[in-house]
């Protein structure tokens, strides 16, 4: 098995290429989703005005944090590329943002109320999962939230491109008891796991989403 470093550094470079197409092909994509938005309303009910959030892995469009963001949540959208925080400033300046891995988050301890991990571990080898779930918990306050959402499956491996541009990059599919044993081996209390089946517009995998308190 790579070393998480190598890995890490593949993503980074895969989405640094590709950071255009994704923000060109998903800026919007929340306004189809109903179901994902009325998931968020819910992760919202945990927060107040006053609640910092991270969208971890926030891509460059910022979308899902930005969807928080304008109902009054405080939030910080971070990302293992440098291009797809350049995309993601210039198209919400009024959010703040940083270029950061999410093994190693630019955050004191018990510093956050919540993190929102949309399909961002999903480029991480499974044996690597445990040291993410390890890190949110170290950033998180005691009754601290965690959103996740990853793709449905049982394979990991490298691929040869993303979203249609010619680059190596990691990807694994999860199964929802999977998922779930992530959240309870980091210390967290699972209080909603769900899968749902992929809109007709999207890539053909279920999608699972769980949410979690640190306790």
């Amino acid at each position: 098995m790579d070393t998480l470093n190598s890995v890490n550094k593949l993503t980074q470079l895969a989405y640094n290429r590709a950071a255009q197409r994704y923000h060109d092909l998903f800026h919007n994509e929340i306004n189809e989703k109903e179901y994902d938005r009325n998931l968020l309303d819910r992760f919202l009910k945990y927060f107040s005005r006053d609640s910092l959030v991270c969208d971890a892995g926030c891509g460059s469009t910022g979308h899902i944090g930005r969807y928080l963001f304008d109902r009054g949540i405080n939030v910080t959208g971070i990302d293992i590329s440098e291009e797809c925080i350049r995309i993601a400033r210039h198209n919400n300046p009024d959010m703040n943002f940083a270029c950061a891995d999410i093994t190693s988050m630019p955050f004191k301890d018990g510093s956050l109320d919540g993190i929102i991990a949309y399909y961002s571990i999903i480029n991480t080898p499974r044996v690597y999962v445990s040291r993410i779930f390890t890190e949110f918990r170290r950033v998180l306050k005691d009754g601290g939230y965690l959103l996740t959402a990853v793709k449905a499956g049982n394979t990991e491996g490298y691929t040869d491109e993303l979203l249609g541009i010619e680059t190596k990059i990691y990807s694994s599919l999860f199964s929802q008891e999977e998922l779930s044993r992530y959240y309870s081996d980091a210390g967290f209390h699972l209080i909603f796991s769900e899968k749902r089946k992929p809109y007709n517009f999207e890539i053909n995998i279920e999608r699972i989403f769980a949410i979690g308190e640190k306790r």
